[in-house]
């Protein structure tokens, strides 16, 4: 049990604390060199979805998610429950799925709650069926006098590694003037620990399950 509690801990406090840094630091759009290199980039986006950027269906699909990660987090309380009663406490199994479950408390406390602690954020409009952006830096409000409503927060992202940033040349067929970038999608420490912990019982799936996965 208290490897669950400091993987968790660790993870959310560095989670939200990288995100209130940059959601009160830096205006939504703005993108910034880390240690001077191109490749490694802070680049603040808010994102009303899943992970790495994607997001549908406006606020039903916002709901729905949001749905969605509690069922996933009430699901894994019971699955440490009945792994601790059993005593499967192998590290291969237990610290990946720590990680998993910290990433998606990470990014349901943004949806949840930033709008009702920050100033100012994306919101839908219902009018235009959009999320719409906003300027200027966010600043820290008492609760419940925030930019939105319970759960219609967005989760903040900040990592981009944009490795390989190349527009085709014109003169190619078919692909001429084509813009590719790779890793293009932006994220942030609760998504990264969502999926590590998912690769991590990925490639150790034998010790961590060695009867098989019983649920």
């Amino acid at each position: 049990m208290k490897r669950i509690v400091l993987v968790t801990f660790l993870v959310l406090l560095i989670d939200q604390l990288s995100k209130f840094y940059i959601k009160t630091n830096f205006q939504l759009g703005e993108s910034i060199m880390v240690l001077n290199q191109d490749w490694f980039r802070l680049t603040f986006v808010e994102n009303p979805g899943m992970a790495y950027g994607f997001h549908f269906g406006g606020l039903i699909g916002k709901y729905f998610l949001v749905i969605i990660r509690i069922a996933l987090i009430t699901g894994m309380v019971y699955l440490f429950s009945k792994w601790l009663k059993e005593g499967n406490t192998s590290n291969y199994l237990i610290i990946p799925m720590a990680m998993i479950f910290a990433g998606a408390v990470g990014n349901l406390i943004d949806g949840m709650f930033y709008g009702l602690i920050f100033d100012s954020g994306t919101v839908y409009d219902e009018t235009i069926n959009r999320w719409i952006d906003y300027g200027g830096v966010s600043e820290v409000v008492p609760f419940g006098q925030g930019y939105s409503d319970f759960m219609k927060g967005c989760v903040v992202d900040m990592f981009h590694f944009p490795i390989v940033d190349w527009t085709v040349p014109s003169s190619f067929p078919l692909l001429g003037g084509k813009r590719i970038e790779f890793f293009k999608y932006i994220f942030n420490v609760a998504d990264a620990a969502i999926s590590v912990g998912a690769l991590l019982l990925l490639v150790f799936r034998k010790k961590a399950f060695p009867n098989g996965m019983d649920f």
